[in-house]
This record gives C-alpha cells, sequence and structure tokens, in this order.
C-alpha cells in the first residue's frame, strides 16, 4: 500500500504532487533584497529532490519590513529573478509558494528605510530596536501592501502565498497581548487584536483571486509566560477557516523573546556571532551573552504535534504540520492523525532529495542531527548544513 504521503493532494485551487512542502526556512541568499543564483538553485535542488511545493522564505511586503541586508523584497525589481525560480521549480515538477510578511519590531532601521514599525512602541532587546507606536494610517498602509505582494507573486509565477502571522513578527506583534499594549480599535480584546490580521488576510484573498492558494502559518503558543496560548490560537484558526484560506500551517514561538520555541534544541551563539560580520554592536553581545538570550528548549520528534491536534478538533480545512519532522514512520502518524500536508526545512537543508530517498526506500530517517547550525548561519548570506561543511 502506498504511503499517504506521496499522494497527491488538493490545496485550495492547486494540485500538489504529494504532501510534502518545504517549509518557509530563511535562506538567507537574497543579497540586495533580490533573488540570487544560490537561491533559484536550491529550490530548483528541493524540487528535484521530490517536494511537491518548495516555499521562497520571508518576502518582505515593503521596506518597512525588512530585518536583513540579504532578505528578499516583494517589488517590481525582484520579477524577473523570481520568474526564472518558479519557471526552475515547475520544470521539476513541484509547485512553488512564497512567504511574505513583515518583521515589524525587529526591522533594522538602516535597512528599512529610517522606520521600525509595531503595534506599541517598545525597546526590543533581541534588535536591538525601539520602534515606533503604528499610526492608523500606517496601519492601512501595510495592509496594503500584503494585497500589492500577492499581485507581484502571481506576475512572478507563484501557485500560492502564505502569509506569516506567527513568530512574533508584525502580525503576529499585534494578536499577542504580550506586544500589543493598544489602547484603539487595534488593541486591548482578543478582538480587536485579531483585526489587523483579518484586514491583511481579506486583502490576500482579495489579490489571489481564484487561482491561487492561500495558507497562514499562526502560533500554536508565543512559548513564553504572558504570550498567546491555545485557547486564542484556537480562536485564530476559526477566524482563519470563516475568512476562507485555503491551509494553516501550525507553529510557535517568538523571534525576540523565545526563538527556540520555533525549532528546539540548541543554538550555536558562537556560530552565529562569528557570521555577524556587518553587526559590530551585535557580535560580542551574542558572543558574551547569546547563552542567556536565546535559552535552550528540548528538542522531540514530532513536537508540535499535540498542540496541532487540539487545532484539528477546531477547525475543518486543510491544516499543515510543521515542526521537527525527521523520520517517515513519523511523518506518516502525522498525516493519519488528519493532518494534509506537513512541511519539512532543516531535513531538506541536510539533504535537499530528502523525499525522493524516503519514497526508493534509500533512507527512513533524515541524517539530520539538529545542531541548529543552519539556522546560526543564515546572517552570513549563505544556508549549509555543519555535516558536509568542513568549516
Amino acid at each position: 500500500m502506498e504511503q499517504t504521503l506521496f499522494t497527491p493532494a488538493n490545496l485550495g485551487p492547486v494540485t500538489l504532487r504529494n504532501r510534502s512542502i518545504r517549509s518557509a526556512a530563511f535562506e538567507g541568499m537574497s543579497d540586495g533584497h533580490l533573488v540570487t543564483e544560490d537561491l533559484i538553485d536550491y529550490h530548483r535542488a528541493v524540487s528535484a529532490g521530490g517536494v511537491g511545493m518548495t516555499t521562497v522564505a520571508y518576502a518582505a511586503v515593503s521596506q518597512s519590513g525588512l530585518s536583513f541586508d540579504h532578505q528578499l523584497w516583494l517589488r517590481k525589481e525582484a520579477i524577473p529573478g523570481l520568474k526564472t525560480l518558479t519557471e526552475a521549480v515547475h520544470a521539476e515538477g513541484a509547485l512553488a509558494a512564497i512567504q511574505i510578511g513583515h518583521c515589524g519590531l525587529m526591522a533594522k532601521k538602516s535597512i528599512s528605510g529610517g522606520v521600525c514599525l509595531a503595534p506599541t512602541g517598545r525597546f526590543n532587546l533581541y534588535g536591538p530596536t525601539w520602534p515606533k507606536t503604528m499610526l492608523k494610517e500606517e496601519i492601512h498602509t501595510v495592509v496594503a501592501d500584503f494585497g500589492k505582494a500577492v499581485h507581484l507573486a502571481r506576475e512572478a509565477g507563484f501557485d500560492a502565498v502564505e502569509v506569516h502571522a506567527g513568530h512574533g513578527y508584525l502580525i503576529s506583534q499585534f494578536l499577542s497581548s504580550y506586544t500589543n499594549k493598544r489602547k484603539d480599535e487595534y488593541g486591548g480584546s482578543f478582538e480587536n487584536r485579531s483585526r489587523f490580521m483579518l484586514e491583511v488576510v481579506r486583502e490576500v484573498m482579495k489579490a489571489a483571486g481564484q487561482d491561487m492558494a492561500v495558507v497562514v502559518k499562526m502560533n500554536l503558543r508565543d512559548g513564553f509566560k504572558g504570550g498567546m496560548e491555545l485557547d486564542e490560537s484556537s480562536e485564530v484558526a476559526r477566524l482563519l477557516e470563516f475568512e476562507g484560506v485555503h491551509g494553516l500551517v501550525l507553529s510557535g514561538g517568538f523571534v525576540s523573546k523565545a526563538p527556540m520555541y520555533v525549532m528546539r534544541g540548541r543554538m550555536p551563539v558562537d556560530v552565529m556571532a562569528a557570521n555577524l560580520k556587518k553587526d559590530k554592536w551585535m557580535k560580542p553581545w551574542l558572543k558574551y551573552f547569546g547563552h542567556l538570550l536565546i535559552k535552550p528548549e528540548p528538542f522531540s520528534e514530532g513536537y508540535f504535534l499535540e498542540d496541532a491536534l487540539k487545532i484539528r478538533e477546531t477547525v475543518k480545512l486543510p491544516l499543515i504540520y510543521v515542526g521537527g519532522l525527521v523520520a517517515l514512520e513519523k511523518i506518516e502518524e502525522v498525516l493519519g492523525k488528519g493532518f494534509e500536508f506537513v512541511q519539512i526545512a532543516r531535513a531538506l537543508i541536510n539533504d535537499p532529495a530528502f523525499i525522493n530517498k524516503l519514497k526508493t526506500g534509500e533512507v527512513t530517517h533524515s541524517a539530520c542531527e539538529h545542531s541548529n547550525y543552519c539556522i546560526a548561519v543564515m546572517y552570513s548570506g549563505k544556508m549549509s548544513c555543519v555535516q558536509h561543511n568542513d568549516a
């Protein structure tokens, strides 16, 4: 009997050849905020390696949403390179998605046009930044930017967009009472804190029309005391289902408060510090205090599954599981519990052909050791696995 992973499935208006999606782990391969040959080659490789769809990560919808100088900025100048990328992916039989978002209080002013926007202007130690409280006009502008980004994604040949509403970026900052202390209609009650997300999603759905899939990455939990918990996340899922999105990616964690809740394990802060070539202030800070700022979280296979199953009981739309999948047996277990798709990142950085090797039986388990080296080096403008690197 054929394993569920290798069967085709629909995601809104598109059909994936199998249930695997390369998750939107930041590649760090967009020098000058544009597509590079390295970015194209990587997504071509994972597509040739068997994934049903690959997701280009962390594309800012506007300059104010940028965190890094090697982060993709979805604008007209990026379209030729993105077209080359989507054509390469399609030639290998996979679909192409792009994750769109805004980093909010994680923006670096030297890159983001001198602005750092947030629901509430509070100091962020992890930036370090001191953002300004967004005016309503700025909120409306960013909402419109998400819609414009979808039109550009269609022009570039993408089959789907993933709205980033998790991990402590701007939409997540509005949702969480930890970062949202507003006193107007965008803050306070859960209804008010979810308003920005809903405005963004409605704009995205309108722009996506009938031919593009729309998924939303959301947090199950923010991962720290005082952050969003599962009760409110369940309400987020219900709201998004009502809005008609085609799928939810169930993740967790806050990059500016609980970064290791996202990927688990330990962050090699010495490697991260060594790769911060352009940030003279953060480099010594990470070197000497990184172990206090970025605290380890225990890794276990399928670490979000228990919480994700609670959402499965709440909504009927397709759910995409992400978090610690390294073996075919666990992937099949997840799919057997009612998840339509799985997202994988680190196993595909370790080996872009991981899905094909699972299908042929060459492997049953990823060789990834979860050292998180690949995350630590993203500041360098490259993406690599320490198991294939002599450095």
